[in-house]
C-alpha cells in the first residue's frame, strides 16, 4: 500500500496536551487533508505548495496555541512585498487559504531574502493583535517553521519549538503536519534540560510522516515520552471555504449607489467568483436591485 494510501485513512485533527508538573504544553497536527484541499484550490505547485501547505499547518498550530475559539490568519509576503501566500484557520477547525505571486515559480516567496510573515490573530474583544517578523528560508532553523517560532518569541512572548512541513509527491500532497512544544513559566532545569536534549535528537518531522503510520497522539507520546501529561483538547480539521451567496451579497451592500447602478446598466447577470474556493456566484440583476431599495 503506498504513502498515501495510508494517509488518506488518517482524519485530520489537532491535540493539545501538557505535562502533569505544568513545565510544556504541546500541540501536534495531522493536516494532510486540509492542506490538500487549499493547494488544490488555488492549483499550487511546487515550492510554492510546500510553503503554502505548511503556512496553512502553522495558522492551525498558531490557532490552537493563542485562541482555539478565535480566528487566525498568517500572510507570507514576498520580497519587496511582490506577492503573498495566506492561511485562514477557523475556530470551527476549517482552513482556506490564497497564493498569489508575480513570476511563474514564485521565486521571491519561496527562497528569496526579504520574506515577512505577517500574523493576525482575533482578540476576545473584537480587535486584532498583529505581529511581523522576518522569514529566512537559509539554515536549519529558517523557513517558516523558524519564523513561527521568531512570531511566538517576540510578539507572544513564549518561547517554542515549531516544526511544519508538507510531503509532495510530483504535485501531490503525501502528508502534511506539524507541532509546537511550548516552554511554560513552571518548567524547572531538570525537566528543561531533558526536553532540550529530546528535542535536539528529535527525528525530523518529515521522515517520521513518510512513514505514513503517524498520529496527532503518537507524535505526542514520542514528544513527552516518559513525561506524565494530560490531554486537554482534541479537534477535527478539514479544508473548507466560508464563503456564500448571502456573503457575496452582504459584500455587494456595502459599495456605494453609483456603483451598484453602473453593475446594473447592461442588466446582466453579475458573475463572481470566490478568491480562495473558486466557486462561482451568478447575481442577479433583480438582486442588485434589491440591494439599491434597501438603501
Amino acid at each position: 500500500m503506498s504513502e498515501q494510501n495510508v494517509t488518506n485513512k488518517r482524519s485530520d485533527k489537532v491535540i493539545r496536551a501538557m505535562t502533569n508538573d505544568g513545565a510544556f504544553r504541546v500541540i501536534t497536527a495531522l493536516t494532510t487533508e486540509t492542506v490538500r484541499g487549499a493547494i488544490a484550490s488555488q492549483g499550487a505547485k511546487g515550492a510554492v505548495a510546500s510553503r503554502f501547505g505548511e503556512l496553512v499547518t502553522g495558522a492551525i498550530l498558531i490557532r490552537e496555541a493563542m485562541s482555539p475559539n478565535l480566528r487566525v490568519q498568517s500572510i507570507l509576503k514576498g520580497a519587496g512585498g511582490k506577492g503573498s501566500i495566506v492561511a485562514d484557520a477557523h475556530p470551527d477547525g476549517t482552513s482556506r487559504g490564497l497564493v498569489g505571486f508575480s513570476g511563474e515559480t514564485g521565486e521571491d516567496m519561496t527562497g528569496g531574502k526579504g520574506a515577512l510573515l505577517k500574523m493576525m490573530r482575533t482578540l476576545p474583544n473584537g480587535a486584532l493583535h498583529q505581529g511581523i517578523v522576518e522569514v529566512s528560508f537559509e539554515g536549519q532553523d529558517g523557513g517558516i517553521s523558524g519564523a513561527l517560532m521568531a512570531y511566538m518569541q517576540h510578539s507572544e512572548q513564549i518561547v517554542s519549538t515549531i516544526a511544519v512541513t508538507t510531503l509532495l509527491q510530483g504535485d501531490e500532497v503525501v502528508a502534511a503536519g506539524g507541532y509546537i512544544v511550548e516552554l511554560l513559566p513552571e518548567v524547572e532545569r531538570g525537566p528543561l534540560m531533558i526536553m532540550t536534549q529530546r528535542l535536539e535528537d528529535f527525528p525530523k518531522l518529515d521522515d517520521l510522516l513518510r512513514k505514513g503510520d503517524l498520529t496527532p497522539n503518537a507524535l505526542i507520546e514520542d514528544l513527552l515520552y516518559g513525561m506524565p501529561y494530560t490531554l486537554l483538547a482534541e479537534s477535527d480539521l478539514r479544508y473548507a471555504c466560508h464563503c456564500s451567496e448571502l456573503r457575496v451579497l452582504s459584500s455587494l451592500a456595502t459599495l456605494p449607489r453609483s456603483d451598484i447602478e453602473e453593475l446594473l446598466r447592461d442588466n446582466k447577470v453579475l458573475e463572481i467568483t470566490c478568491d480562495y474556493c473558486r466557486k462561482e456566484y451568478g447575481i442577479q440583476p433583480s438582486q442588485l436591485k434589491a440591494l439599491l431599495m434597501a438603501s
